[in-house]
């Protein structure tokens, strides 16, 4: 992705909108840069019980923006914007799976994003969750916890990986 965080102290004293795109734009940019430089067999290397990798931490990502952007905006059904049923399945990856489509799709859908909020302000009431209306601003203060938890995942798999290499060098 080529997004650059604004300078800390620009954002300090921004209009609150711009604070939370910019900080939620900078853990899109961490999540999807967690990858680079990364092998196939790397992105898609298990290290935990669970089915988290960093190239699943990605797809999930981008599924998460689908949610939050697209079904609580236009109130269209998963199986409408072709994302699963549940978190879980989410991490799930195939063989079509690679670095470089699962972030590709995770920008385009970071744009859509975007997009879909442009028009909108905080306080406007998005309707498509489960959970009933809610405000915009919700909607960004929860997409950015989960980015931010995903960051923390995917910081610590790309050094469990990184570590691994360089000990094997």
């Amino acid at each position: 992705m080529d997004f650059q965080p604004p300078a800390e102290p620009a954002v300090f004293h921004a209009p609150l909108r711009y604070q939370f795109e910019a900080l939620l734009d900078e853990h899109r940019s961490l999540l999807h840069d967690s990858l680079n430089g990364l092998t196939e067999e790397q992105a898609r290397r298990s290290l935990v019980a669970s089915k988290t990798t960093l190239l699943g931490l990605v797809k999930h990502a981008t599924v998460v923006e689908k949610v939050w952007f697209d079904e609580a905006i236009t109130c269209r059904s998963r199986t409408e914007i072709g994302i699963p049923d549940t978190p879980d399945e989410s991490f799930d990856l195939d063989d079509s799976d690679t670095i470089a489509l699962v972030q590709g799709a995770y920008a385009q859908t970071c744009a859509a994003s975007r997009r879909a909020t442009a028009e909108l302000t905080l306080d406007d009431l998005v309707r498509g969750n489960r959970r009933g209306p809610l405000p915009l601003r919700w909607v960004y203060l929860h997409t950015l916890r989960e980015l931010a938890q995903h960051c923390g995942h995917a910081d610590i798999l790309r050094e469990q990986i990184l570590s691994a290499t360089t000990r094997r060098d």
